[in-house]
């Protein structure tokens, strides 16, 4: 990929040499000089051919003075005549040393300086042979040229039509190094506005308010000023830029900024939306080959500054795309997992969504890409804790995402993605399992992003076995759930029955504990009051008037105690027809209600202390929560004998 030169500015640098008027014409490809003397020398140059004079040349070439001397002793009396095919810049860059031998004027530009530097040492243009001479002029307005931001992008982008001489007369180094000191400087120093799109100083014009016209103020440049012109470079200039400037301190954002830039503009594939389509379509929109646009990506991604965090997840995860359709080397998908995986928790479940680009596609997206992405963050993850496992709330988990821990975020991240990938009927129960096993039980305060998974894989894959769905619903943890998820997995046919029958006794649990803390608040409320019933104060305070607020509150916390276990019974009444539907035999449904501990209903107008033998105590519960983990559902404890 090569560099794209643009139309100079008018106000370019520039500095005249020679006084003389045009001596010169052109016939076809012939120059001619009109001095009204006939030519003694023809110098042939590519296809271009020039008769000139020998004076004016070798008394201010060392070389031509060398190759006419050759030529006179051995052709004498007839026409010299020379090939100088080597020139650096072609006929082009001769035309214009020519012109300058016979003090004809001529104009050195940022576009000209460096082809005529080089053209000139290739001559041998030196100060020996005349005070002044190209080499000396050349020098001079480069200096100007390297102190302007805009002239030195434009001489940078001329030197790749002379390379090997750029290099020997280290020109290159010395533009990218003042390039790069005005990148890491204060553009408003500058004493040139800057090029293309991306002029400092923009055209002041005049804005009407009510009538009356002020002045615009121009836009201060930001830390991306410098983007837009780097962008015309060729990528091993691009490169050797990037590098000077990160050795001189510029911050790894504003390099990952620029390397955004530069690859978006080079790699379509950047700046659209995964699609299936995209293996087939690489180099549509662009006329850069596969193996360019492969060779850039893999040098981007060398570039790209190692902390953590500068590059987006977003950005990073795109390249990756491009890279596979690109079919890029593996070391250079394998830095890009890496990077990824490091701040997986930044990344959105849109980008996830890879396309399968193999040879031999199983599945619609690249699981197995995604699953070293994982395996990668938890590596990292667990190298490095951010802090100790911790249960989050559910109201803490719906309030937003700023208190989440990043393990947190990413197990939301994969359970979205398995839900994305479950439809898909190539995707296997042992991949499905692998990639949701990844995330340690404490990183998910619910379970209803994996159950969600697991019900539409459940929905898109009705031939499993009972012993496939039974190791399928290991993966979540029921009493996890939350009271809407319970719900719909009480009622979920493709579920197992021991799953069915797990929620449904934790949910009876969740009942009782919820009935027995309402209650005992109530209880400890009244308890503090001095009458102790409904907070109405004591008539022994010597005050017959009733408190309203007090009373409207306690009265308030009572019927909204009383409707709340209203709701729950109703609830526990569902759950018991659902289980009654889901049993067969008769026998064990006449068990269950003993097993699940279903009692008869409180009167919600008088709520009775629960039984002795009622309460569930810590051991029970802990009990309960074991025999949940070895697939039994726990008995009530036995009733003591009187």
């Amino acid at each position: 990929m090569s560099g794209h030169l643009r139309r100079p500015p008018e106000d370019m640098a520039c500095m005249k040499l020679g006084v003389k008027s045009e001596a010169f014409h052109r016939e076809g490809q012939t120059w001619v000089c009109t001095t009204g003397l006939p030519s003694d020398i023809i110098v042939q140059v590519g296809e271009m051919s020039f008769h000139l004079h020998k004076f004016p040349l070798l008394s201010k070439s060392g070389l031509l003075e060398q190759l006419i001397e050759e030529c006179c002793s051995v052709e004498e009396g007839s026409p010299c005549a020379l090939q100088l095919h080597g020139v650096p810049g072609g006929a082009k860059a001769f035309e214009l040393v020519t012109k300058f031998c016979y003090g004809v004027k001529i104009e050195l530009t940022a576009l000209n300086v460096v082809i005529l530097r080089c053209a000139a040492e290739y001559l041998r243009m030196t100060e020996e042979y005349e005070q002044g001479n190209l080499i000396a002029q050349t020098e001079i307005f480069l200096i100007e040229v390297f102190g302007s931001w805009r002239d030195s992008i434009i001489a940078l982008e001329t030197c790749e039509e002379v390379t090997p001489y750029v290099e020997e007369l280290h020109i290159v180094s010395r533009c990218i190094d003042s390039l790069a000191t005005k990148a890491c400087s204060d553009p408003k120093l500058f004493t040139r506005p800057m090029s293309g799109g991306s002029d400092i100083k923009k055209p002041t014009g005049t804005v009407s308010w009510n009538g009356i016209a002020a002045e615009s103020k121009p836009q201060s440049p930001g830390e991306n000023w410098w983007y837009e012109d780097t962008s015309f470079l060729s990528l091993p200039l691009y490169k050797r830029l990037i590098q000077a400037v990160e050795s001189k301190g510029m911050s790894p954002e504003c390099i990952a900024a620029s390397l955004i830039a530069y690859a978006r503009k080079y790699l379509p594939l950047m700046n659209r939306l995964s699609s299936f389509n995209d293996a087939n379509h690489a180099n549509s929109g662009t006329n850069i080959s596969d193996e360019d646009q492969r060779a850039l990506l893999e040098e981007i991604v060398g570039l790209l500054p190692n902390k953590k965090g500068v590059t987006s997840s977003k950005f990073l995860l795109r390249l990756l795309r491009t890279a596979m359709i690109l079919h890029a080397s593996q070391s250079c998908r394998e830095n890009l997992e890496k990077r990824v995986g490091e701040q997986l928790d930044q990344a959105v479940l849109i980008d996830l969504l890879i396309p399968n680009m193999g040879y031999s596609v199983e599945t619609l997206y690249d699981i197995d890409c995604i699953q070293r992405i994982l395996d990668h963050f938890m590596l990292v993850s667990q190298a490095y804790p951010s802090s100790s496992p911790c249960i989050i709330e559910e109201g803490q988990l719906m309030s937003g995402t700023d208190s989440l821990t990043p393990i947190t975020m990413v197990a939301s991240l994969v359970d979205g993605y398995l839900a994305e990938v479950a439809p898909d009927v190539n995707l296997n129960l042992p991949k499905f399992q692998a990639l949701a096993a990844v995330i340690p039980e404490y990183a998910r305060p619910l379970d209803d992003g994996i159950y969600h998974a697991i019900d539409v894989f459940l929905k898109a894959h009705p031939w499993l076995t009972d012993a496939e769905r039974e190791l399928l619903c290991r993966l979540m943890n029921c009493n996890k759930l939350s009271l809407e998820a319970s719900t719909h997995a009480a009622q979920n046919e493709r579920l197992p029955l021991r799953v069915i029958v797990q929620v449904l006794f934790f949910e009876q649990l969740r009942l009782r504990t919820s009935i027995s803390g309402w209650l005992f608040v109530d209880n400890l409320e009244n308890s503090q009051l001095p009458s102790g019933n409904l907070g109405i104060p004591s008539k022994n305070e010597g005050s017959n008037q009733e408190d309203p607020a007090q009373l409207e509150r306690a009265v308030g916390f009572d019927y909204e105690v009383r409707e709340r276990v209203l709701e729950l019974q109703k609830e526990c009444s569902v759950m018991k027809k659902e289980l009654q539907k889901l049993v067969k035999n008769k026998r064990s449904w006449s068990i269950l209600p003993i097993r699940l501990r279903f009692r008869k209903k409180v009167d919600p107008c008088c709520p009775k202390e629960p039984k002795a033998s009622d309460r569930m105590t810590p051991a029970s519960c802990f009990s309960g929560q074991q025999n949940h983990v070895n697939g039994e559902v726990p008995h009530s404890p036995a009733k003591p004998k009187a």
